[in-house]
């Protein structure tokens, strides 16, 4: 009889589990780290990551491209807001004239003692000159335009105007009258008087009253086509 430790070596070794897996191990922790690697780096990306070449193509359109940006450009410092491809013009420099955007459009708006003497609703010459540098503007725009007469509380009485309806209208008509003759369609105009009832600032002041005297050219969109 063989002892112990003679059977132990004359055994036969066992052989190796061949179904050891230890490499697929280390081959999926290897995916799971690239995964996540890629997973970061879009997470890292920029959203819209077609802006900086639709940013060029607006940088190198030419004028007549620029030109046919929205009109509420007009307003300086306001975005767009109108669907309709208008004209975009940098901003209008004159002296008593401000550009402002509200619900309705674009609104040119003049003081009056730079159109018309007081009480008056003839254009004198140098309103005629402040509404010829507005022609080319209005040419470029398509839709309607606005013109409204506006006064301050201060009742008037004569003759050819009984109250400021009738010079508040007369005004606005006077402005339109002019832009007919200088060739601006009559058909896109409209002439309107609201006398006191759409004041911007205290009739309690001079210098309130003297803002609220003024003519707006107020330029709308025209109506879309389905």
């Amino acid at each position: 009889m063989l002892d112990r430790d003679t059977r132990h070596t004359l055994e036969a070794p066992l052989p190796k589990d061949s179904g050891d897996d230890g490499w697929m191990t280390s081959y999926l922790d290897v995916l799971t780290l690239l995964l996540t690697l890629f997973v970061l780096l879009l997470s890292l990306a920029p959203p819209g990551g077609n802006d900086a070449g639709s940013q060029a193509s607006v940088d190198e359109a030419s004028p007549g491209a620029i030109a046919d940006l929205p009109l509420a450009s007009l307003a300086t410092g306001i975005e767009p807001r109108h669907s309709g491809l208008q004209p975009r013009f940098d901003g209008i420099s004159i002296p008593g004239v401000d550009v402002s955007q509200g619900q309705e459009g674009v609104t040119l708006r003049i003081n009056d003692n730079l159109l018309f003497d007081s009480g008056r609703a003839q254009l004198t010459g140098q309103g005629r000159d402040l509404v010829d540098s507005l022609v080319e503007v209005l040419s470029a725009f398509d839709g309607q335009v606005s013109v409204e007469g506006h006064t301050d509380n201060v009742p008037i009485s004569t003759s050819r105007f009984p109250s400021n309806w009738e010079l508040s209208s007369a005004r606005a008509i006077a402005v339109v009258r002019h832009l007919d003759s200088q060739g601006l369609e009559v058909d896109r105009m409209r002439a309107v008087g609201y006398a006191d009832t759409q004041p911007i600032a205290s009739n309690a002041t001079a210098q309130g009253r003297a803002a609220n005297r003024r003519v707006e050219l107020v330029l709308r969109q025209p109506p879309t086509q389905d």
